[in-house]
C-alpha cells in the first residue's frame, strides 16, 4: 500500500485487437484511451505505449506509483484453444495452424515477459504484480463495475476470449459470479463476422455496416440461417453447424457450402451493393435479435433480477440493444460504452480493485464519466499548434464561439467539433465530433460522400437534448452513450406516396422521411445520444442554442475522422482532417476556423496528402 493510502491499477489490452490503456484510483476511473488515437493506426493491436504515457501524465502518477498492473486476458488459455481447435481438425487447416502457431512461439506464448520489458522501459518496477484476467471478467467486470446497479445480472457476447464467446452471470456489491458459458467455436460474435465478411465487408471492424444495411433489406434468409447454420434452443444457447464455416482452420470466415446457401460468391470489397447483400444484412440481423432476446429472458427468469449490463462486441449492436429494452425483460439495462476489447482494460483494472482485493462498492452513478476519459487541450496549447501550421483562426469567448457555430450550422456547414477530453469507444459523443444540422436534406450525402469518403448508405446519429428527447423520438430516459436506436415520433415523420413506398434497397436512401432526414434512417429509426448538462456543459448550451433559434433540439453528430483513420486525439490531428475534407469550419475549444480563409496552398497541399493517404 502507498504513503497515500490509495490503491492505483494500470489496466492493459493488447495483441489482438483495440489495445488500451486505463487507470483505476480506488475504484475510480481517471484515464482510459486507445492506442490507436495516438499512433494513428485505427484498430492498433501493439502494446499501448503512448496511452500509457499519456495516463501517467493525465493522472499525475509515476510508474512507481501502481500497485498493479493487469492485463485483460490470459495468452496462454488463448494457446490452448488453438492447439486444441486445429488437432479437432487435423490433418485439415495444417497450414494455417502453423503460420499461427509459429507467431505464437514468435512472440504471444512470451506475453508476460513482452508485458514485463515494456512496462520496464516506462520506468515500472520490475517486481509490480503483474496480474492476468479472464478475457469475459474484464468485459463482465466493464458492464457492472461503472454501472448504477448493486445488483444486476451481466451478459457478455463477442467472438471469442480465450475459450469462451457468450457468459452469463450476476455482479452483487463487489463480487462477480459467472454462471453459464457458451465456448468456442459456438459464437454469435463469429456467426454475425461470418457474414461482415460475406457481404464484402471487414471482420472485427465493419460489423456496425452489416447493421446500417439491414434496414435496406428484407429477412429472407432467416429459416435458412436458423435451419442450416445455427442451432438455436429456447434459452438462447446455441450450437453452429460448422460444415459452413472455415473460421477454425482457413482464412475465411465461410466456406463454399455457405455460398451455395445462399445463391453465389460473396461480395467482394467496394463491389457494388445488391439487394442480396441487404437482404442477408437483415436476416443475419434479426436473427441476432432473437438470439439475445432469449438469452435475456432465460437469465432473467433463472436471476430474477431487475437489471442488466452488457458488454463485448456484440453489445454494440444498438437495434438488438434497443429491441432488448423495447421488450422491458429487465426493468433496467446499462451497456458499457467501450463494449469492445478496448474496454477490457477498464474492466480488468477494476475487476482487480473490486473481486480480487474484495475493496467495497457503492452503486448509484454511472461512473464512466460520459466517457470522456481521454485527452483535452487548453487554448493556449491549441493556438501554440495551429500556429505552428500555419493555420488562420480567431480565438473567441464563449458567447461568441456558440453564436458562430449556430451560424454555420443554421447556413449548411459541416463543422468539425473539437471540445473537451476525448471519448472511449468508438462513438463520438459531443467531444470529437462532427456536428451539422439534420433538417437539412442533402446533408447525409454530403457528410457521407465528401466529408467521410465512405459508403452512401450510412446513417447518422442525432444528439438531441435530453429534456427533449421523448418529445421527437419514441424514447424515454438516457440514451448518453449513442448505443439505442428509437423511432422518429409520427408527428416529425413524412407520409411517403405510394411510389416511393415500392422502392427497394439504395434508392430508398433519396427519400427524406422526417423533419430531421439528415438522421432519419430508412426505417424511420435514429441511433440516440442524449445530452445532459452536467455530463457535457458546452454541448448541451450549444444544443440548447441551435434548440432556440430554430425550434429544433438536435444535430447530427458523427465522428471526427474519415474513412479508414481513428478519431482525431489532438489538435494537429483535428486540423489535418479539416483541411483534408470538405468540412467547412472547425471550432476547437474557442478558436474557430473557416475552410475559405486558410491560404490555398495550404488547403492544396492537405487535400492531396490526403486523398494520397
Amino acid at each position: 500500500m502507498l504513503r497515500d493510502g490509495s490503491v492505483k491499477i494500470l489496466g492493459i489490452s493488447a495483441f489482438y485487437h483495440d489495445s488500451a490503456a486505463a487507470i483505476v484510483r480506488d475504484g475510480r476511473v481517471i484515464t482510459a484511451a486507445q492506442e490507436e488515437r495516438f499512433v494513428r493506426q485505427k484498430h492498433y493491436a501493439g502494446f499501448p505505449r503512448e496511452t500509457i504515457r499519456w495516463s501517467l501524465k493525465q493522472a499525475q502518477l509515476s510508474p512507481r506509483d501502481f500497485d498493479y498492473v493487469v492485463f485483460y486476458d490470459k495468452p496462454l488459455l488463448k494457446l490452448c484453444r488453438l492447439i486444441a481447435t486445429h488437432a479437432s481438425f487435423a490433418p485439415a487447416g495444417y497450414a494455417t495452424f502453423q503460420r499461427a502457431f509459429s507467431t505464437w512461439m514468435r512472440g504471444k506464448l512470451f506475453q508476460r515477459g513482452i508485458l514485463r520489458r515494456e512496462l520496464k522501459s516506462l520506468g515500472f518496477s520490475p517486481e509490480i504484480p503483474l496480474l492476468f484476467c479472464n478475457h469475459h471478467q474484464s468485459h463482465a467486470a466493464s458492464a457492472f463495475y461503472p454501472s448504477p446497479f448493486e445488483n444486476a445480472a451481466i451478459l457478455t457476447m463477442d467472438g471469442v476470449g480465450e475459450w469462451a464467446t457468450t457468459t452469463v452471470g450476476t455482479g452483487s456489491k463487489n463480487r462477480l459470479h459467472v454462471e453459464k458459458e457458451i465456448w468456442f467455436p459456438h459464437s454469435l460474435g463469429l456467426l454475425y463476422s461470418a457474414f461482415t465478411d460475406f457481404t464484402g465487408f471487414k471482420v472485427n471492424s465493419a460489423e456496425y455496416k452489416v447493421m446500417g444495411l439491414a434496414p435496406y433489406g428484407e429477412p429472407r434468409y432467416v429459416g435458412q440461417i436458423l435451419e442450416h447454420l445455427i442451432d438455436l434452443k429456447e434459452d438462447g444457447s446455441f450450437r453452429m453447424n460448422l460444415e459452413y464455416f472455415d473460421f477454425c482452420v482457413g482464412k475465411r470466415m465461410t466456406n463454399e457450402r455457405f455460398a451455395r446457401l445462399f445463391g453465389g460468391a460473396p461480395r467482394q470489397s467496394e463491389a457494388e451493393l445488391t439487394q442480396r447483400e441487404m437482404d442477408l444484412a437483415a436476416s443475419i440481423q434479426a436473427v441476432t435479435e432473437e438470439i439475445v432476446l432469449r438469452v435475456a429472458k432465460s437469465i432473467a427468469n433463472s436471476t430474477g433480477a431487475a437489471a442488466l449490463c452488457l458488454a463485448g462486441g456484440v453489445a454494440l449492436n444498438c437495434v438488438a440493444n434497443a429491441r432488448l429494452r423495447r421488450e422491458k425483460i429487465f426493468r433496467s439495462l446499462w451497456i458499457q460504452p467501450a463494449a469492445g476489447d478496448a474496454g477490457g482494460a477498464l474492466g480488468a483494472a477494476l475487476y482487480v480493485y473490486y473481486h480480487f482485493l474484495d475493496r467495497s462498492r457503492a452503486g448509484g452513478c454511472d461512473l464512466m464519466n460520459g466517457s470522456f476519459l481521454g485527452p483535452k487541450f487548453e487554448n493556449n496549447e491549441i493556438t501554440q499548434c495551429l500556429a505552428s501550421l500555419n493555420a488562420r483562426y480567431t480565438v473567441l469567448e464563449d458567447d461568441e464561439v456558440l453564436e458562430r457555430t449556430i451560424s454555420g450550422l443554421v447556413n449548411g456547414k459541416a463543422i468539425g467539433w473539437f471540445q473537451g477530453a476525448m471519448e472511449f469507444g468508438p462513438r463520438a459523443l459531443g467531444n470529437r465530433s462532427i456536428i451539422a444540422d439534420p433538417r437539412s436534406a442533402t446533408m447525409q450525402k454530403v457528410l457521407n460522400l465528401k466529408v467521410k469518403f465512405r459508403e452512401s448508405f450510412r446513417p447518422f446519429a442525432p444528439s438531441v437534448l435530453q429534456e427533449e428527447v421523448d418529445k421527437w423520438f419514441e424514447f424515454e430516459g438516457d440514451s448518453p452513450y449513442m448505443i439505442l436506436v428509437a423511432k422518429v415520433r409520427d408527428e416529425h415523420c413524412r407520409a411517403m406516396g405510394e411510389a416511393e413506398r415500392k422502392l427497394f434497397g439504395i434508392d430508398k436512401l433519396n427519400v427524406a422521411r422526417s423533419s430531421i432526414p439528415a438522421v432519419t434512417h430508412v426505417d424511420y429509426s435514429a441511433r440516440l445520444q442524449t445530452v445532459r448538462e452536467e455530463t457535457n456543459p458546452r454541448y448541451h448550451h450549444l444544443l440548447r442554442r441551435f434548440f432556440m433559434k430554430t425550434g429544433c433540439p438536435i444535430l447530427v453528430n458523427t465522428s471526427f475522422n474519415v474513412r479508414g483513420e481513428p478519431i482525431v486525439c489532438d489538435p494537429a490531428d483535428a486540423f489535418r482532417c479539416f483541411m483534408g475534407t470538405d468540412l467547412d469550419m472547425l471550432v476547437m475549444e474557442n478558436c474557430v476556423l473557416y475552410k475559405q480563409d486558410q491560404p490555398e496552398d495550404l488547403r492544396r497541399d492537405y487535400k492531396s496528402t490526403f486523398e494520397l493517404d
